[in-house]
């Protein structure tokens, strides 16, 4: 219990949306209009001219309900309070009902500390009127209201912080599938530069042409990652749809096998029906594929190739990656392969990757012909 009340106490106040005060003021002009019109058409209203004076000074303690919610209770339900005892009674105006904004914005718009202080200036309030001319009926009523009030201030508070839990959520979901398409295309392309340069390296004192040729690969590399580059910032800063471009499919995988980039070659081959695998099926096995064949020209070491297998069944896609190579000493899964094993985990499948029995590296990904 100690600690549910230090969680209350230290509660921060929501981020409330700015209302434009011109909706502010006309609210408080027809709240006024109906304040002196009632005073006037009341003809049996007890210490009309004060009561309708209370009105009207407490009446802007409404501009504060969402900036400052527990001074706008305690002054005004303070000044009522005070009222009482020199009128002889509680004010009695029916327009005044606009008092139930203050507890309503109090628990929707206030912090830990506000709401629980509010709450004992609104408990005393009703206290004082019950000494003082309330009847206990009235006084449970009046209870009633103020709790039903605040319970509807707190559901739309609670519903509001939900609603940005949400949107925090669909923001962190988009920047991890930004990141890993960031990974699984942009970075393809750099790795392809990274691995031409070196092999351009190794051959520029004994064979320049293929330095050469080296450069041209490196240069249609780079032109086509700063065009997947602008074409991704063009969408971050703008809200205009993107440019809708064929989805990659796993078919697409034979082409990697003539990728122009250096390293062993990449055999390539499918076996079942592969025309009609769902959109997102097809496109992660290409995505996987791409992102295996990548690791494998990079990290295995003294390769000599690169096996891709595609096989589809009524069920099941499967993708198998394998190579001769070395694959170095053992070290934790980089953010390529956490990519791989996320993507096949939330389409229903799985993906492990890791040393096969005697030499080489194996990736083995199993989706579901039915994920959506």
């Amino acid at each position: 219990m100690k600690r549910l009340l230090r969680s209350l106490w230290d509660e921060p106040p929501p981020a409330s949306s700015p209302v434009p005060i011109r909706w502010d003021a006309v609210l408080l002009a027809v709240l006024a209009a109906a304040v002196l019109l009632e005073g006037l058409l009341r003809p049996e209203l007890p210490w009309r001219a004060a009561t309708v004076v209370v009105g009207l000074a407490v009446l802007p303690t409404l501009l504060w309900r969402r900036t400052r919610p527990l001074l706008a209770v305690v002054v005004a339900f303070g000044v009522t309070g005070l009222a009482s005892p020199v009128i002889g009674a509680e004010p009695r105006l029916a327009s005044m009902v606009y008092l139930l904004l203050l507890p309503y914005g109090l628990f929707r718009w206030g912090s830990g500390r506000a709401i629980v202080v509010g709450t004992g200036v609104l408990v005393a309030k009703v206290g004082s009127g019950l000494l003082l001319d309330l009847s206990p009926g009235d006084a449970a009523g009046g209870l009633a209201v103020l709790v039903a009030t605040a319970a509807t201030g707190a559901a739309v508070r609670y519903r509001a912080n939900a609603r940005a839990r949400e949107l925090a959520q669909v923001t962190l979901v988009e920047r991890e599938r930004l990141a890993r398409d960031l990974h699984d295309t942009v970075a393809h392309h750099v790795s392809a530069m990274v691995i031409r340069a070196q092999a351009g390296i190794a051959v520029a004192a004994t064979a320049p042409d293929a330095a050469v040729d080296a450069l041209r690969v490196i240069e249609a590399e780079a032109s086509r990652t700063l065009a997947e580059m602008r074409s991704i910032v063009r969408v971050l800063r703008s809200d205009d749809a993107a440019e809708r471009m064929p989805a990659p499919r796993a078919a697409d995988l034979a082409r990697l096998a003539a990728d122009p980039a250096s390293g062993p070659p990449v055999d390539v081959r499918f076996v079942g029906n592969l025309d009609e695998l769902p959109p997102p099926i097809d496109s992660a096995i290409y995505r996987l594929g791409q992102e295996s064949i990548t690791n494998a020209r990079r990290h295995a070491r003294h390769a000599t190739r690169i096996e891709v297998r595609v096989v589809a069944d009524a069920d099941t896609v499967s993708l198998r990656v394998s190579d001769d190579g070395d694959p170095g000493s053992s070290r934790a899964p980089g953010y390529g392969i956490l990519g791989m094993i996320e993507r096949a985990d939330l389409l229903g499948g799985r993906c492990a990757a890791g040393p096969a029995p005697g030499r080489g590296w194996t990736v083995d990904v199993v989706l579901p012909r039915t994920a959506a």
